[in-house]
């Protein structure tokens, strides 16, 4: 008998989930024990560097790769006795989309919602519905290989949401977008967690994290260093964030600036200095005067609240910024 669906509290529940993948010297550790907690009809948003282990996470609870252990629960049904039960409630947009260049949009929407167990009428009438709500219609009977890149990932979504699942899995759903477009899809997300669809995506932009998801988890070397919203994530990491540049001297603005009593925290990335102070207000000027009475210059300096990358550079010593644009 077929598992009722959940409509409320959590769609997914995972403890201590590992994947291991084995090469011929060596084993590599690709997930080490991710354990959270998705409520239902949420935005969750999964941010990382490429090679964290997001993908890997996804694909493990898509059911498209099998733990190594560890328990998980999705929509309701145990991920490793109920795989099957699983698919059924989900859907899946991978990175890289899977539709057929030769194949128009409609064509695309209503295969996959006959390979759901939709009639053919069914599967006809929710393809349109879909065209119409990802304003695709006039581009319906067009071979995809004629559609844009916002079109084209729009019907990846689109396919993904055929068979109205209680979770959607978003793997890095506006990579190689432009701004427009990116801000469309943004739209559409929003727009399917408001119908109350669950959805988990995967991102390296720390603007699309901040910008969409309820919550969210940073994830780093398989393991999840941070979770929260956004706010609290940020709160976390007090006070304002100061940023000299400085060319070549950067040990001694460290020892100069480390030695005041509003500075909080002093770190040093190539040739800058990241400072964590109470009041970047009075900060600035004070700094200042002590750059000067050091007889040290400033090439650049700049006062921010804390963002999404100072909570992944506090948590990993690393910027996730810097590390995206490489």
């Amino acid at each position: 008998m077929a598992l009722p669906r959940p409509t409320g509290g959590t769609m997914i529940s995972t403890t201590d989930l590992v994947r291991t993948f084995k090469t011929r010297k060596t084993q590599i550790e690709a997930v080490r024990g991710v354990d959270m907690q998705v409520g239902a009809g949420e935005i969750f948003g999964f941010l990382g560097p490429n090679g964290a282990g997001k993908t890997t996470t996804l694909r493990m609870l898509a059911t498209l790769l099998q733990p190594t252990s560890g328990e998980a629960m999705v929509a309701g049904a145990d991920l490793r006795r109920e795989p099957g039960a699983v698919r059924e409630r989900i859907g899946y947009v991978p990175q890289g989309g899977s539709t057929d260049p030769a194949e128009t949009g409609r064509g695309e929407l209503v295969i996959q919602g006959r390979l759901y167990g939709l009639s053919k009428s069914d599967a006809e009438r929710r393809a349109g519905e879909i065209l119409v709500k990802l304003d695709l219609e006039a581009a319906a009977d067009r071979a995809i290989a004629t559609y844009s890149g916002g079109m084209k990932r729009r019907l990846d979504v689109g396919l993904g949401i055929v068979h109205r699942p209680s979770v959607l899995f978003l793997d890095e759903p506006t990579t190689g977008l432009d701004p427009q477009a990116r801000a469309r899809m943004w739209d559409e997300i929003r727009g399917l967690r408001d119908l109350g669809t669950t959805v988990f995506l995967t991102t390296h932009y720390l603007e699309e994290a901040d910008a969409l998801a309820d919550r969210l988890a940073i994830i780093d070397h398989g393991r999840i260093v941070a979770e929260g919203t956004a706010d609290e994530l940020k709160r976390r990491v007090s006070g304002d964030v100061i940023t000299i540049g400085v060319d070549g001297a950067v040990e001694h603005v460290l020892e100069a600036v480390r030695a005041q009593s509003f500075v909080r925290e002093a770190t040093a990335e190539a040739d800058l200095v990241r400072l964590y102070v109470d009041r970047g207000d009075v900060a600035v000027p004070n700094l200042i005067r002590v750059l000067d009475g050091a007889g040290l210059r400033a090439l650049s300096l700049t006062l921010a609240r804390p963002s999404l990358d100072d909570v992944f550079l506090r948590q990993t010593g690393r910027s996730l910024r810097e590390e995206a644009a490489a």
